[in-house]
């Protein structure tokens, strides 16, 4: 249905989605009729990144949904300060909708626009996002925040209840204003065109699915499937025991809460147990980047700001490529090249080699996974980064250095994982395929190690200990 009264703007952001969403709820209820929108901030307005190509395939999905509806979802370019109050202005909204970001350059526009376009005598409604809790809740019983993650999972185990979700709202009633006179419009159909010229496409697009149903579907399919197995086999790559739901999570495909009530009402045990604690995790790391806005900037720990990283853009360029002779790094660096992800124990071994074995700073892994990642999410990418390298306030020892054969010879026994991504071990033999530099002849146009173990091991040990005397 259409109406050309006084319309309520939704402004999709991260929760492209039209169950469980706040905010759209809350707009379809006020019996205004609807605008929908999302505005791209990024400065440069190209696909630059593997999450950019994921953001513009699910707003396609998501437009889909909405045409379902009757509806459309409109797309804007630019910053989001002088556009919002533009388009306010332009189809004289009544009311405005959106559901809260958390990172330090989101909140800050936020705030500033809902002070500005409230002045106006606008109403203005945020309501909370796509996390089990905002990141101010959950707190110690002193008030302040938690920083050990034992200890934050054990307060949401003792103290919260999580909200159902919400159904998906009834009753659409969509605005016939034209928008596209707008400052900042710009067509929805351009998505498409633009995704096909970017590396990622064709690589990625056969790999995944998108939108709210494939994002309920692999939650169906890991319920059924998987999560039984999920603490005793996640580890190991070839069997595929994770959830593969962090992109969807990550834009709001499906939200935190859908995932922990179809878990809760389906399952048991200890797989289930694991997993809602990884969701949590995640909650974890939203809380420390409230906190800590330049937590992928700034070492936590501030005698880290002594280390003597190395800087050898070389080596840093074979860690990218997969070429650094260690196979089941290697095969975890192609596959996120490839497919746009990674399973986290690969992660942890990968990281753990950067910015151990080569000494190379941990912020140059963390600009890389924010380059390859489609799940990419600011938080638990620096969280995550700062726990392997020892630096943040939720880490492993600097001196735990993994070791990248051992790591291999326990996850990968047969070494399934590394012949499926490292072409030239494909016909390696189990004897030799952690170490194929120990073989008779090694596997041609495959590098030897960049390192040896116990001298990266060494050189990183030392460096921890220069610091730790200074």
């Amino acid at each position: 249905m259409i109406n050309d009264a006084r319309p309520a703007l939704i402004w999709f952001r991260h929760d492209l989605r039209l169950h469980d969403n706040a905010a759209l709820t809350a707009a379809v209820q006020s019996g205004c009729p609807l605008i929908c929108f999302y505005i791209d901030e990024r400065p440069s307005g190209k696909l630059v990144t593997a999450a950019d190509w994921w953001v513009n395939e699910s707003l396609q999905a998501l437009h889909r949904q909405l045409k379902d509806q009757g509806g459309a979802l409109h797309l804007f370019r630019g910053d989001a300060k002088e556009i919002l109050p533009e388009i306010v202005k332009q189809v004289d909204a009544s009311k405005l909708f959106w559901n809260r970001r958390y990172d330090h350059a989101g909140k800050e526009t936020d705030q500033a626009l809902k002070q500005a376009i409230k002045a106006t005598g606008i109403d203005v409604h945020s309501f909370p996002n796509n996390l089990l809790h905002e990141p101010w809740v959950i707190k110690n019983k002193s008030g302040q925040s938690f920083k050990l993650f034992s200890a934050y999972w054990r307060a949401v185990q003792r103290d919260t209840v999580i909200p159902k979700p919400l159904p998906c709202p009834e009753k659409w009633v969509f605005s016939e204003k034209d928008i596209s006179h707008c400052f900042g419009y710009s067509e929805i159909a351009l998505l498409e065109k633009e995704a096909k010229k970017t590396t990622w496409a064709n690589k990625l697009k056969a790999e995944h699915s998108f939108g709210e149903g494939g994002a309920h579907h692999r939650l169906k399919e890991f319920i059924e499937n998987d999560i039984a197995h999920y603490t005793k086999e996640r580890d190991f790559p070839a069997k595929n025991r994770t959830s593969l739901l962090s992109a969807f999570l990550r834009t709001g495909q499906v939200s935190s809460r859908q995932i922990w009530h179809e878990v809760t009402e389906n399952c048991s045990g200890e797989g289930a147990s694991k997993f809602l604690a990884e969701l949590c995790w995640r909650d974890f790391a939203w809380s420390l980047l409230w906190d800590y806005p330049d937590l992928g900037q700034q070492n936590l720990r501030p005698e880290f700001n002594k280390m003597p990283w190395r800087h050898d853009p070389d080596d840093l360029q074979r860690w990218k490529e997969g070429k650094t002779g260690y196979p089941f790094i290697d095969a975890g660096m192609r596959a996120l090249w490839q497919t746009g992800l990674m399973p986290n124990r690969l992660r942890m071994v990968v990281a753990s080699f950067l910015v151990k074995h080569l000494l190379i700073d941990w912020r140059e892994g963390e600009k890389w996974f924010a380059q390859t990642l489609i799940d990419y999410d600011l938080a638990s990418n620096a969280m995550n980064w700062q726990w392997v390298a020892g630096s943040g306030v939720e880490s492993a020892p600097y001196f735990r250095i993994m070791n990248p054969i051992l790591q291999s010879q326990k996850f990968d026994q047969k070494g399934l994982y590394i012949r499926q991504w490292v072409e030239e071990l494909a016909q390696v033999s189990e004897d030799f395929i952690h170490t194929p530099w120990q073989a008779n002849k090694q596997p041609m146009g495959y590098p030897l190690p960049i390192i040896a173990h116990a001298k990266g091991r060494d050189r990183a040990l030392a460096a921890w200990k220069d610091i730790r005397n200074a």
